[in-house]
C-alpha cells in the first residue's frame, strides 16, 4: 500500500470521530493503567507520600487533581514528580504534556525498572493518540520486549502501521492479536477489516482479494468486497459480491441485510423486501432491516406495514434518528400530524449523535 500518512488532527478523537477511536482509547487507557499498576514501589523521601496519593487519584479517574497536587511539591527537576505528572496528563487526555514531560525522562531511570517501562508505553499510547504516529511506533514496539503477549498493545501498534502505511508490520501485529498465522488468508481478512475502520477502503480492497486467492470460500470476505462496492454506489458489483457471500454463509443475516440494502438503492423494492425479511428470520433483533422495510413498503404504497415496520425499528432502537425521521415522514403524509411532529422532535433532538 502507497500512502503517506495525513496531517494530524489537534483532537485526535474528533478525528477518528468512530467507533474505532473509541475502543482503541479505551484500550490504550486500559494498557497504561496496567502499567502503572505494577510501578508502585518509589525511593524513600519527603515526597513520597505526595506521590503516593497522586497516583491513588489518577487510578480513581481524577488525574487533574492529581497534577495540581504533584505541581504544589514544586519539584518539577525530581524525576519521580516529573514522570507521575507525565503520566496524570496522559489520563486526563493532556496528549502534547504527556510527551514533552516523559520525553527526556526515559534515560534517567534504569534499564527496565518499572518506571522506565511506564514512561516507554505511556510515550508510545501518547504519541499514538496524538496523531503521531510514525513517533509512536518505536515505543509501542519497545514495549512489546516486556508485553510480548499483550494482545491491546499488537492491536494498537498494527493500527498506528495501518496509519503510516505500512501493510506488512500490520498485518504481523493483527495476526498476533488474534492468534493466525501472519501470512494466512485469516490475516489478510483481519487486516482489511481494520482498514475499513479507519476508512482505508481502496488498500482493504486489495487485502481482501488477497485473503480471496489464498482461500476463495473465506467466509466475511465476499461481504466486505459488497459493502466496499455498495460505498462506492457500485451496486449491482455488490449484490453479486454479497450473493458470494451467501453461498459460502447462507445463514448469514448481515449479508441478506447488505442485499436488501443494495435493492433499495437501486429502488428494486420486491428484491429488497425479500431479502431483508430474510435477514429478519436469521436475525430479529437487529433494528436496521426494519428501517429499510419501512422505506420499501412505504414506498409500495403499504403504509400501515411500513408504520408497523418502523415502530418495530425504534422498539430495538429508540435512539435511532432515522427511524423516527422516516416515521415522521411517513405520519405527516397520513395526515397524523401532531404524531408526526412528535417524531420529528425527536429526531432534531438525535441529530448529530454517533450513529444517528
Amino acid at each position: 500500500m502507497d500512502r503517506r500518512p495525513g496531517k494530524p488532527h489537534p483532537d485526535d478523537r474528533r478525528r477518528y470521530g468512530t467507533a474505532a477511536f473509541a475502543v482503541t482509547f479505551a484500550v490504550a487507557l486500559a494498557l497504561a493503567s496496567a502499567a502503572h499498576a505494577q510501578s508502585q514501589t518509589w525511593s524513600p523521601g519527603q515526597i513520597d507520600p505526595t506521590l503516593s496519593a497522586a497516583r491513588a487519584l489518577i487510578d480513581e479517574g481524577k488525574a487533574r487533581d492529581a497534577v495540581a497536587k504533584l505541581e504544589g511539591l514544586g519539584r518539577p527537576e525530581d524525576p519521580r514528580v516529573a514522570h507521575l505528572i507525565g503520566v496524570a496528563a496522559y489520563h486526563a487526555d493532556d496528549y502534547p504534556r504527556a510527551i514533552s514531560t516523559l520525553s527526556p525522562l526515559e534515560q534517567r531511570f534504569p534499564e527496565g525498572s518499572t518506571e522506565r517501562h511506564e514512561i516507554v508505553q505511556v510515550l508510545g499510547l501518547s504519541l499514538f493518540l496524538a496523531g503521531r504516529f510514525e513517533e509512536s511506533i518505536p515505543k509501542l514496539e519497545a514495549t512489546r520486549g516486556w508485553a510480548a503477549t499483550n494482545l491491546e498493545l499488537a492491536h494498537i501498534l498494527g493500527q498506528a502501521y495501518l496509519q503510516t502505511g505500512r501493510t506488512g508490520p500490520a498485518r504481523q501485529a493483527f495476526a498476533r492479536t488474534f492468534n493466525v498465522s501472519e501470512d494466512s488468508a485469516a490475516a489478510h481478512l483481519v487486516t482489511a477489516q481494520m482498514m475499513i475502520r479507519l476508512q482505508l477502503e481502496a488498500p482493504a480492497a486489495e487485502e481482501l482479494k488477497r485473503a480471496l486467492a489464498k482461500e476463495p470460500a473465506l467466509p466475511q470476505a465476499n461481504l466486505l468486497l459488497g459493502q466496499l462496492a455498495l460505498f462506492r454506489g457500485q451496486f449491482d458489483e455488490s449484490i453479486t459480491l454479497t450473493r458470494r457471500e451467501l453461498a459460502i454463509a447462507p445463514a448469514s443475516a448481515t449479508a441478506y441485510y447488505q442485499l436488501g440494502d443494495a435493492y433499495v438503492r437501486q429502488s428494486r423494492w420486491d428484491d429488497a423486501i425479500a431479502a431483508l425479511q430474510q435477514s429478519l428470520w436469521l436475525n430479529p433483533f437487529y433494528s436496521a432491516p426494519y428501517i429499510l422495510l419501512g422505506k420499501a413498503y412505504g414506498q409500495k404504497g403499504q403504509p400501515a406495514t411500513a408504520e408497523g415496520m418502523l415502530r418495530r425499528a425504534i422498539e430495538y432502537d429508540p435512539n435511532n434518528r432515522t427511524a423516527h425521521y422516516l416515521l415522521g415522514q411517513l405520519l405527516q403524509k397520513a395526515g397524523r400530524l401532531e404524531e408526526a411532529k412528535q417524531e420529528f422532535a425527536i429526531a432534531e433532538r438525535l441529530q448529530g449523535q454517533p450513529g444517528r
